[in-house]
């Protein structure tokens, strides 16, 4: 850990430096927000992290120490998974898997998974032992994703192309499902539940990150806004017969301000 302090004065930083017990080194060259230092690493201001991986490179940059922890989990992490992305720093991926349970040699499900970027990071988490079906209603998207697995020789990635009304992944063959920002979506949301419950073995999760919202609008509205609230994902899911084991009401979001919950859910075992 290293800190660059803003002073102007080098006096006044030391004497702050001993006085707060700072076990760290710190920098101060004198020259404030114009020093060579702050220009170097943008530091507009204090305090500011950087969380820097085993290869020497900058993984996240924080503004908050209460981040840390977090992104401390997820980069330390020994999954196999792609470098690390921006999306990587508030979508926490180690973090999602680690809570449905997903390990080496697991059967998992992406439903809705787009681009995939769940499908590949998931891939590397359960191994060349496990499988991930990759379902989506577009075939483009999933084209796409065959492509890529092809290229990286992911053979545990299968994509499945879904129904509006069915899920079409195989009855009791899967160890968790995983909804990110596609459940609101759903035209027939506990038709898709009721076919993720036969997927599901016992015991086996699910969980669904989406776009918190109030109460009171039409369900199309939702759709079209990108949204779902909470209240109604829950009664949808529980209906179809799994339980609600936790939730986050304020798992994280992209930096423009959105906010988003993450769901658990979990099939009665036998």
């Amino acid at each position: 850990m290293i800190g660059v302090s803003l002073d102007e004065d080098k006096g006044a930083a030391g004497r702050a430096i001993a006085q707060k017990s700072i076990f760290w080194p710190e920098i101060c060259d004198g020259k404030s927000d114009k020093g060579e230092i702050t220009k170097l690493y943008n530091v507009e201001g204090t305090p500011v992290l950087w969380v820097v991986d085993r290869a020497g490179n900058i993984a996240v940059r924080l503004t908050s120490a209460a981040m840390l922890d977090q992104q401390l989990f997820e980069i330390t992490a020994t999954d196999a998974f792609p470098p690390r992305t921006y999306r990587d720093t508030w979508q926490r991926p180690v973090k999602v898997a680690e809570t449905l349970g997903i390990r080496a040699g697991s059967v998992v499900a992406d439903v809705g998974a787009g681009d995939g970027y769940f499908t590949f990071r998931l891939a590397g988490r359960v191994g060349a032992k496990g499988k991930v079906y990759a379902q989506d209603l577009d075939d483009k998207e999933l084209a796409q994703i065959r492509e890529r697995s092809e290229k990286e020789k992911l053979t545990q990635i299968q994509t499945i192309q879904g129904a509006q009304q069915d899920p079409k992944l195989p009855e009791l063959s899967v160890d968790a499902v995983l909804i990110v920002d596609a459940f609101h979506e759903f035209s027939h949301p506990e038709a898709m539940v009721s076919g993720i419950f036969r997927a599901l073995k016992p015991g086996g999760r699910l969980g669904v990150i989406d776009q918190t919202a109030r109460l009171g609008l039409k369900s199309t509205d939702y759709m079209e806004r990108h949204i779902l609230p909470q209240e109604i994902l829950i009664g949808h899911v529980m209906r179809c017969g799994l339980r609600l084991v936790s939730f986050d009401s304020d798992f994280d979001g992209p930096p423009d301000g959105t906010r988003y919950y993450f769901a658990v859910f979990e099939k009665p075992g036998q």
